[in-house]
């Protein structure tokens, strides 16, 4: 299948903080905040939403597209990516910005504090899908819109139901810059909305939208639980619900939820059901949880299916072996 991504290209810098951040904040002190924490290191990974899911399709044996507006720093990640499976001529090089970065401290407890620099990212909003498409062959059969340059997101899902592109809408960190209109015209007609549980009733909440009434406008949603796993429901689909994957080692929360969505459109380009897509996500997601950094795992197609039979049974390892196994 072709598959474009769509969103943020990033150097992600992750620290971690040896406490607690609920520890250091004073209740009726909060409209006074003047914190600094002194963190245990330092590492530079690369990042962005858009890239942690196309890298994560890449190690799945996908080709997708990755479509997103980067500097002219971007030459060794670009070589990464496209050594990673990851077709990267759709990427809008800018000749005035650096890529974007991303800054995050991870706590004990794996809450996080974090700041984005868009740079680059506020041209994405000059990307036109319908090249994408003409260099594909003149089709896309699915295109994620991620968390983006707002505009940008917009314009990519305009475009899309425009042009009969299904999409998948994905605002995650967006969703906290965006007004309720905004929000209900980039899900409008989607055919999957992505959101974790809290984001999934902010994104209700601005847009005033019951249940229901989200359901009219995007055909499946699929919510990712944390450690619950992921709850999938739809017009014509019974609820489903995937728990998390058995026995996975936390390191790092950064990029998880990408990680999920590498592997559920990876299942979906299979042909695989919905629940066998969200199981290959969410095992994925343990792979990324499993590391310091949302692109540093490594899939070995072997151990993949054992641990899909462990935790989901030996029929989703059955599933599954023929796509990664042959």
């Amino acid at each position: 299948m072709k598959i474009a991504v769509t969103g943020s290209i990033a150097t992600d810098h992750l620290m971690n903080f040896p406490g607690r951040f609920s520890e250091q904040l004073i209740a009726d002190q909060l409209d006074k905040v003047s914190l600094s924490f002194l963190v245990d290191d330092l590492v530079v990974r690369r990042g962005g939403v858009a890239a942690n899911i196309a890298f994560g399709m890449g190690q799945l044996g996908l080709r997708p597209v990755l479509v997103g507006a980067v500097g002219v720093d971007f030459a060794d990640y670009r070589s990464w990516l496209q050594r990673h499976g990851v077709d990267c001529e759709s990427v809008h090089v800018s000749e005035m910005r650096h890529t974007a970065r991303f800054v995050c401290t991870t706590d004990t407890e794996m809450c996080q504090i974090a700041s984005f620099y868009a740079g680059a990212m506020s041209e994405a909003r000059n990307i036109e899908l319908a090249p994408v498409a003409q260099r594909l062959g003149g089709r896309l059969d699915l295109v994620l819109v991620g968390a983006n340059d707002p505009e940008a997101m917009q314009r990519h899902s305009a475009e899309c139901r425009e042009r009969g592109y299904p999409f998948a809408a994905d605002p995650s960190q967006q969703l906290a810059f965006m007004a309720g209109d905004e929000v209900a015209s980039l899900i409008d007609g989607a055919a999957y909305l992505l959101t974790n549980e809290y984001e999934k009733s902010l994104l209700q909440s601005k847009a005033g939208l019951t249940d229901a009434q989200l359901l009219d406008r995007v055909t499946i949603r699929v919510t990712t639980l944390g450690k619950d796993g992921v709850e999938i429901v739809g017009r014509d689909v019974d609820r489903i619900h995937v728990p998390a994957v058995r026995d996975a080692r936390p390191v790092d929360p950064t990029g998880v939820g990408d990680g999920f969505r590498a592997g559920f459109f990876a299942g979906f380009s299979w042909g695989l059901s919905l629940e066998r897509a969200a199981q290959v996500g969410c095992l994925t997601a343990a792979l990324v949880l499993e590391n310091n950094g949302a692109q540093e795992y490594a899939l070995d197609a072997d151990t993949f299916v054992k641990r899909l039979a462990h935790s989901y049974g030996d029929q989703a390892a059955t599933d599954v072996r023929p796509h990664l196994l042959g």
